[in-house]
């Protein structure tokens, strides 16, 4: 397999991960394990870094979607090289510290890297160009 189809795998993961990172914090919360097997029909205050948490996964999986396609469409099409390999990984890079940032509440550093993201993306679309 192809760097830029691991990077898209290693992604994938990322953001199946990301919303049970607090998952133990929230058991221990009031309404507890009730609450969380239940059909959360009422909200109570958690920790900020848990909301930032969320908003994160959101983020990752409106961005994870692009990537997809872009990553596919470069394989697919044989366009697939090591500007592409370079471009998933930043991107991969940037998803995870895109998420530390986010979670210690660092908001000028976190719309940097969430950048680097978005400039991986840029550079596999300019690789697909003809």
């Amino acid at each position: 397999m192809t760097t830029d189809l691991w990077m898209l795998v290693w992604s994938a993961v990322l953001c199946l991960v990301t919303p049970y990172a607090g998952v133990t914090v929230l058991l221990s919360m009031p309404g507890g394990p009730a609450w969380g097997f239940g059909n959360r029909d009422y909200d109570f205050e958690v920790p900020a870094w848990i909301q930032r948490g969320r908003r994160a996964h959101t983020n990752m999986v409106e961005n994870l979607l692009p990537f997809a396609c872009l990553v596919l469409v470069a394989h697919v099409s044989g366009k697939a090289n090591a500007t592409t390999a370079m471009a998933s990984q930043l991107f991969l890079a940037s998803r995870v510290l895109y998420l530390l940032v986010y979670w210690a509440g660092i908001p000028y550093v976190r719309t940097i890297v969430f950048s680097g993201g978005v400039l991986a993306c840029f550079l596999i679309v300019w690789e697909l160009l003809p």
